[in-house]
């Protein structure tokens, strides 16, 4: 059965953090790659307070199923309670950059 290719974004305080993070991912086969977008800035609530935050976001590329994986990863090594972890859907992806996302990713 072919698998579905996600991009999960996590955010975290800083890139340096997440590019340690996305490192553990990648050499784990959990993600192909990781994209990390500096000078985020985040705007929630939390603990019923508005934050005002300065983070960083990583787009990893990988296979759908491995999103619970990553998940249970984020919620061991992440520095927040609840980490900001969304897996958004391809609509289209180039065929030969989806076959090296799974020949990279573990089954």
């Amino acid at each position: 059965m072919a698998d579905n290719i996600v991009d999960v974004t996590i955010t975290g305080s800083d890139a340096d953090s997440l590019a340690e993070f996305t490192k553990r991912l990648v050499a784990d086969r959990l993600a192909a790659c990781g994209n990390i977008i500096s000078g985020v800035r985040s705007i929630y609530r939390w603990g019923n307070e508005i934050q005002d935050q300065a983070e960083a976001l990583v787009v990893l590329h990988t296979r759908e199923s491995l999103v619970p994986a990553i998940i249970d990863r984020a919620d061991a090594e992440h520095a927040d309670d609840t980490p900001q972890v969304i897996a958004v859907p391809t609509v289209g992806v180039h065929p030969g950059y989806r076959q090296w996302v799974l020949d990279e990713t573990a089954v």
